[in-house]
Protein backbone atom coordinates (compact mmCIF):
# COMPACT_ATOMS: atom_id res chain seq x y z
CA UNK A 1 0.00 0.00 0.00
CA UNK A 2 2.91 2.39 1.14
CA UNK A 3 4.45 1.61 -2.66
CA UNK A 4 1.58 2.21 -4.37
CA UNK A 5 0.40 5.54 -2.62
CA UNK A 6 4.36 6.65 -3.00
CA UNK A 7 4.05 5.90 -7.07
CA UNK A 8 0.60 7.67 -6.82
CA UNK A 9 2.02 10.55 -5.15
CA UNK A 10 5.34 10.88 -7.80
CA UNK A 11 2.65 10.29 -11.13
CA UNK A 12 0.31 13.19 -9.44
CA UNK A 13 3.04 15.21 -9.24
CA UNK A 14 4.21 14.87 -12.25
CA UNK A 15 0.94 15.43 -14.15
CA UNK A 16 0.83 19.05 -12.19
CA UNK A 17 4.21 19.72 -13.22
CA UNK A 18 3.83 18.72 -16.94
CA UNK A 19 0.53 21.20 -17.31
CA UNK A 20 2.52 24.20 -15.82
CA UNK A 21 5.76 23.68 -17.48
CA UNK A 22 3.58 22.72 -20.94
CA UNK A 23 0.89 25.82 -20.38
CA UNK A 24 4.19 27.80 -19.54
CA UNK A 25 5.76 26.70 -22.68
CA UNK A 26 2.95 27.49 -25.02
CA UNK A 27 2.61 30.87 -23.66
CA UNK A 28 6.03 31.71 -24.40
CA UNK A 29 5.97 30.28 -27.59
CA UNK A 30 3.36 32.68 -28.29
CA UNK A 31 5.80 35.38 -28.93
CA UNK A 32 7.39 33.77 -32.00
CA UNK A 33 7.28 36.19 -34.90
CA UNK A 34 3.26 35.76 -36.62
CA UNK A 35 5.07 35.58 -39.95
CA UNK A 36 5.85 32.15 -39.10
CA UNK A 37 2.57 31.28 -39.53
CA UNK A 38 2.13 32.38 -43.30
CA UNK A 39 5.02 30.42 -44.48
CA UNK A 40 6.22 31.59 -48.14
CA UNK A 41 3.27 33.57 -48.70
CA UNK A 42 3.82 36.09 -45.69
CA UNK A 43 5.33 39.15 -48.66
CA UNK A 44 2.34 38.40 -50.82
CA UNK A 45 -0.38 38.71 -48.25
CA UNK A 46 -1.77 41.85 -46.94
CA UNK A 47 -2.62 42.91 -43.29
CA UNK A 48 -6.00 42.19 -43.68
CA UNK A 49 -5.85 38.72 -44.83
CA UNK A 50 -3.39 38.36 -42.52
CA UNK A 51 -5.06 39.37 -39.81
CA UNK A 52 -7.72 36.99 -41.07
CA UNK A 53 -5.25 33.97 -40.93
CA UNK A 54 -4.36 34.93 -37.22
CA UNK A 55 -8.34 34.55 -36.16
CA UNK A 56 -9.05 31.72 -37.83
CA UNK A 57 -5.70 29.82 -36.24
CA UNK A 58 -7.45 31.77 -32.82
CA UNK A 59 -4.37 33.88 -32.40
CA UNK A 60 -6.26 37.03 -31.26
CA UNK A 61 -8.08 35.13 -28.83
CA UNK A 62 -7.42 36.36 -25.08
CA UNK A 63 -4.45 33.89 -23.39
CA UNK A 64 -6.64 32.12 -21.56
CA UNK A 65 -8.85 31.40 -24.60
CA UNK A 66 -5.85 30.08 -26.44
CA UNK A 67 -4.57 27.90 -23.49
CA UNK A 68 -7.98 26.47 -22.94
CA UNK A 69 -7.69 25.42 -26.91
CA UNK A 70 -4.80 24.31 -26.95
CA UNK A 71 -5.22 21.77 -23.98
CA UNK A 72 -8.31 20.41 -25.57
CA UNK A 73 -6.39 20.14 -28.73
CA UNK A 74 -3.54 18.44 -26.94
CA UNK A 75 -6.02 16.08 -25.86
CA UNK A 76 -7.55 14.97 -28.91
CA UNK A 77 -3.65 14.52 -29.92
CA UNK A 78 -4.06 17.20 -32.31
CA UNK A 79 -1.03 19.92 -32.41
CA UNK A 80 -1.62 21.59 -35.52
CA UNK A 81 -0.35 22.37 -38.97
CA UNK A 82 2.39 22.72 -40.55
CA UNK A 83 2.60 25.85 -42.55
CA UNK A 84 6.33 25.77 -44.37
CA UNK A 85 8.12 22.46 -43.80
CA UNK A 86 4.87 20.42 -44.85
CA UNK A 87 2.02 22.88 -45.75
CA UNK A 88 -1.37 21.63 -44.31
CA UNK A 89 -0.20 18.28 -43.13
CA UNK A 90 -0.31 17.64 -39.43
CA UNK A 91 3.00 17.95 -37.19
CA UNK A 92 2.29 14.14 -35.71
CA UNK A 93 2.56 12.57 -39.05
CA UNK A 94 5.71 14.80 -39.73
CA UNK A 95 7.77 13.71 -36.66
CA UNK A 96 6.76 10.61 -36.01
CA UNK A 97 9.05 8.91 -38.77
CA UNK A 98 11.71 11.29 -37.69
CA UNK A 99 10.96 10.21 -33.99
CA UNK A 100 11.55 6.65 -35.15
CA UNK A 101 15.15 7.27 -37.11
CA UNK A 102 16.00 9.10 -33.98
CA UNK A 103 15.41 6.34 -31.71
CA UNK A 104 17.35 3.76 -33.83
CA UNK A 105 20.55 5.64 -33.52
CA UNK A 106 19.75 7.10 -30.08
CA UNK A 107 19.00 3.37 -29.05
CA UNK A 108 22.27 1.83 -30.49
CA UNK A 109 23.94 4.47 -28.96
CA UNK A 110 22.41 3.46 -26.01
CA UNK A 111 23.68 -0.07 -25.91
CA UNK A 112 27.10 0.90 -26.30
CA UNK A 113 27.57 3.34 -23.51
CA UNK A 114 26.31 1.19 -20.96
CA UNK A 115 27.63 -2.23 -22.10
CA UNK A 116 31.04 0.07 -22.65
CA UNK A 117 30.69 2.06 -19.99
CA UNK A 118 29.19 -0.06 -17.03
CA UNK A 119 32.20 -2.59 -17.03
CA UNK A 120 34.90 0.03 -17.65
CA UNK A 121 33.41 2.08 -14.26
CA UNK A 122 33.46 -1.80 -12.36
CA UNK A 123 37.30 -2.46 -13.83
CA UNK A 124 38.14 1.16 -12.80
CA UNK A 125 36.86 0.67 -9.16
CA UNK A 126 38.33 -2.88 -8.66
CA UNK A 127 41.70 -1.56 -9.69
CA UNK A 128 41.81 1.54 -8.61
CA UNK A 129 45.22 3.63 -8.96
CA UNK A 130 46.39 0.95 -11.83
CA UNK A 131 46.77 1.35 -15.05
CA UNK A 132 43.69 1.00 -16.30
CA UNK A 133 42.16 2.91 -13.99
CA UNK A 134 44.44 6.18 -15.33
CA UNK A 135 43.36 5.31 -19.00
CA UNK A 136 39.62 5.81 -17.80
CA UNK A 137 40.28 8.66 -16.07
CA UNK A 138 42.24 10.03 -19.00
CA UNK A 139 39.43 9.10 -21.06
CA UNK A 140 36.28 10.79 -18.78
CA UNK A 141 38.57 14.12 -18.33
CA UNK A 142 39.38 14.43 -22.23
CA UNK A 143 35.41 13.75 -22.71
CA UNK A 144 34.15 16.38 -20.04
CA UNK A 145 36.55 19.01 -20.61
CA UNK A 146 36.91 19.14 -24.41
CA UNK A 147 34.04 20.95 -26.31
CA UNK A 148 32.15 18.19 -28.07
CA UNK A 149 31.65 19.85 -31.16
CA UNK A 150 35.90 19.23 -31.43
CA UNK A 151 35.90 15.50 -30.71
CA UNK A 152 32.64 15.37 -33.08
CA UNK A 153 34.36 17.18 -35.70
CA UNK A 154 37.92 14.77 -35.02
CA UNK A 155 36.16 11.68 -35.60
CA UNK A 156 34.00 12.32 -38.56
CA UNK A 157 37.45 13.59 -39.99
CA UNK A 158 39.79 10.83 -38.90
CA UNK A 159 36.75 7.77 -39.45
CA UNK A 160 36.41 9.07 -43.05
CA UNK A 161 40.12 9.65 -43.57
CA UNK A 162 41.20 6.87 -42.33
CA UNK A 163 38.81 4.11 -42.12
CA UNK A 164 37.28 5.44 -45.36
CA UNK A 165 33.74 5.65 -43.88
CA UNK A 166 30.96 7.88 -45.53
CA UNK A 167 31.18 11.34 -43.64
CA UNK A 168 27.38 11.82 -44.01
CA UNK A 169 24.61 9.40 -43.13
CA UNK A 170 23.25 7.63 -46.33
CA UNK A 171 19.82 5.37 -45.89
CA UNK A 172 20.90 1.82 -46.44
CA UNK A 173 24.41 1.67 -46.03
CA UNK A 174 24.80 0.50 -42.26
CA UNK A 175 28.98 1.75 -42.64
CA UNK A 176 27.43 5.21 -42.61
CA UNK A 177 25.77 4.68 -38.89
CA UNK A 178 29.25 4.04 -37.19
CA UNK A 179 30.20 7.51 -36.72
CA UNK A 180 27.28 8.77 -35.61
CA UNK A 181 26.42 6.19 -32.79
CA UNK A 182 30.01 6.41 -31.57
CA UNK A 183 29.75 10.23 -31.91
CA UNK A 184 26.76 10.18 -29.77
CA UNK A 185 27.87 7.31 -27.41
CA UNK A 186 31.08 9.08 -26.34
CA UNK A 187 30.07 11.25 -23.58
CA UNK A 188 27.00 8.75 -22.25
CA UNK A 189 30.09 5.80 -21.95
CA UNK A 190 32.21 8.54 -20.16
CA UNK A 191 29.18 9.93 -17.77
CA UNK A 192 28.87 5.89 -17.03
CA UNK A 193 32.16 4.78 -16.32
CA UNK A 194 32.88 8.00 -14.35
CA UNK A 195 29.92 7.50 -12.06
CA UNK A 196 29.59 3.06 -12.01
CA UNK A 197 33.08 3.97 -10.73
CA UNK A 198 32.17 6.28 -8.08
CA UNK A 199 29.19 4.27 -6.75
CA UNK A 200 31.40 1.24 -6.84
CA UNK A 201 34.36 2.90 -5.28
CA UNK A 202 31.56 4.08 -2.00
CA UNK A 203 30.06 0.60 -1.61
CA UNK A 204 33.38 -1.17 -1.38
CA UNK A 205 33.99 0.79 1.96
CA UNK A 206 31.04 0.01 3.66
CA UNK A 207 30.99 -1.96 6.49
CA UNK A 208 29.01 -5.20 5.12
CA UNK A 209 32.01 -5.51 2.26
CA UNK A 210 34.56 -5.54 5.48
CA UNK A 211 31.91 -8.52 6.76
CA UNK A 212 31.74 -10.54 3.25
CA UNK A 213 35.45 -10.45 3.12
CA UNK A 214 35.76 -11.84 6.98
CA UNK A 215 33.50 -14.57 6.06
CA UNK A 216 36.14 -15.92 3.47
CA UNK A 217 34.18 -14.25 0.26
CA UNK A 218 36.46 -13.58 -2.19
CA UNK A 219 37.22 -10.14 -4.01
CA UNK A 220 34.99 -10.88 -7.18
CA UNK A 221 32.58 -12.85 -5.27
CA UNK A 222 32.05 -9.23 -3.03
CA UNK A 223 32.19 -7.20 -5.98
CA UNK A 224 29.67 -9.21 -8.37
CA UNK A 225 27.24 -10.30 -6.23
CA UNK A 226 27.15 -6.86 -3.36
CA UNK A 227 28.70 -3.91 -4.36
CA UNK A 228 27.84 -4.24 -8.27
CA UNK A 229 23.83 -4.55 -7.52
CA UNK A 230 24.00 -1.83 -4.66
CA UNK A 231 26.13 0.31 -7.26
CA UNK A 232 23.83 -0.11 -10.61
CA UNK A 233 20.74 1.06 -8.69
CA UNK A 234 21.60 5.35 -8.34
CA UNK A 235 22.45 4.16 -12.55
CA UNK A 236 18.71 2.93 -12.82
CA UNK A 237 17.67 6.16 -11.81
CA UNK A 238 19.05 7.80 -14.93
CA UNK A 239 17.76 4.94 -17.67
CA UNK A 240 14.53 6.38 -18.32
CA UNK A 241 15.85 9.37 -18.57
CA UNK A 242 18.40 8.22 -21.43
CA UNK A 243 15.73 6.35 -23.03
CA UNK A 244 13.88 9.57 -23.39
CA UNK A 245 17.00 11.21 -25.04
CA UNK A 246 17.23 8.49 -27.32
CA UNK A 247 13.52 9.58 -29.06
CA UNK A 248 14.51 13.09 -29.49
CA UNK A 249 17.88 12.93 -30.85
CA UNK A 250 20.80 15.00 -30.35
CA UNK A 251 20.72 18.80 -32.59
CA UNK A 252 24.13 19.03 -33.20
CA UNK A 253 25.24 15.34 -34.24
CA UNK A 254 21.91 14.83 -36.32
CA UNK A 255 22.71 18.06 -38.12
CA UNK A 256 26.17 17.10 -38.91
CA UNK A 257 25.85 14.10 -40.12
CA UNK A 258 22.69 14.80 -42.25
CA UNK A 259 20.08 12.44 -40.31
CA UNK A 260 16.82 12.78 -41.06
CA UNK A 261 15.47 12.94 -37.01
CA UNK A 262 13.80 14.68 -35.37
CA UNK A 263 16.85 16.76 -33.70
CA UNK A 264 17.79 18.17 -37.24
CA UNK A 265 13.75 18.46 -37.98
CA UNK A 266 13.82 21.36 -35.21
CA UNK A 267 16.51 23.24 -36.40
CA UNK A 268 15.26 23.04 -39.64
CA UNK A 269 11.69 23.96 -38.20
CA UNK A 270 13.15 27.33 -36.66
CA UNK A 271 15.34 28.51 -39.82
CA UNK A 272 12.47 28.31 -41.68
CA UNK A 273 9.80 29.55 -39.30
CA UNK A 274 8.01 27.21 -39.11
CA UNK A 275 5.81 28.20 -35.70
CA UNK A 276 3.35 25.11 -35.24
CA UNK A 277 6.13 22.25 -35.71
CA UNK A 278 8.25 24.58 -33.58
CA UNK A 279 5.62 24.61 -30.74
CA UNK A 280 4.84 20.60 -31.07
CA UNK A 281 8.83 19.79 -30.98
CA UNK A 282 9.32 21.89 -28.13
CA UNK A 283 5.85 20.97 -26.35
CA UNK A 284 7.39 17.23 -26.98
CA UNK A 285 10.77 17.82 -25.34
CA UNK A 286 9.44 19.22 -22.50
CA UNK A 287 6.83 16.33 -21.87
CA UNK A 288 9.43 13.45 -22.59
CA UNK A 289 11.86 15.31 -20.18
CA UNK A 290 9.58 15.31 -17.46
CA UNK A 291 8.52 12.09 -18.31
CA UNK A 292 11.55 10.59 -18.37
CA UNK A 293 12.21 11.84 -14.61
CA UNK A 294 9.12 10.45 -13.08
CA UNK A 295 10.18 7.55 -14.41
CA UNK A 296 13.17 7.62 -12.85
CA UNK A 297 11.41 8.09 -9.74
CA UNK A 298 9.51 5.09 -9.61
CA UNK A 299 12.34 3.15 -10.78
CA UNK A 300 14.54 3.76 -7.93
CA UNK A 301 11.43 3.15 -5.85
CA UNK A 302 11.28 -0.23 -6.82
CA UNK A 303 15.11 -1.08 -6.92
CA UNK A 304 15.73 0.55 -3.60
CA UNK A 305 13.98 -0.84 -0.66
CA UNK A 306 16.01 1.89 1.84
CA UNK A 307 13.75 4.66 0.20
CA UNK A 308 10.75 5.55 2.99
CA UNK A 309 7.56 4.69 0.65
CA UNK A 310 5.42 6.15 3.49
CA UNK A 311 7.03 9.74 3.58
CA UNK A 312 6.21 12.52 1.59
Amino acid sequence: MDRIRYCAGRVLRALVTMAVVLSAVFLLLRLLPVEGYFGSRSDAMSDQVKEQVLRELGLLDPWYVQLKNFWSSLLRGDLGKSVVCRRGVDVVKIIGPKAAVSFRFGLAALLIEKLIGIPAGVLMARHRGQLFDRLGNIFILLVNALPAIVYYLLLQLGGSGLLGIRMLYTKGDIRSCILPVISLSLGGTASTAMWMRRYMADQMNMDYVRLARAKGMTSSQVSFRHVLRNAFVPMAQSLPSSVMFTISGSLYIESLYSIPGMGGLLITAIRRGDNPLVQALVLLYSGMSIAGMLLGDLLMALLDPRIRLNSE
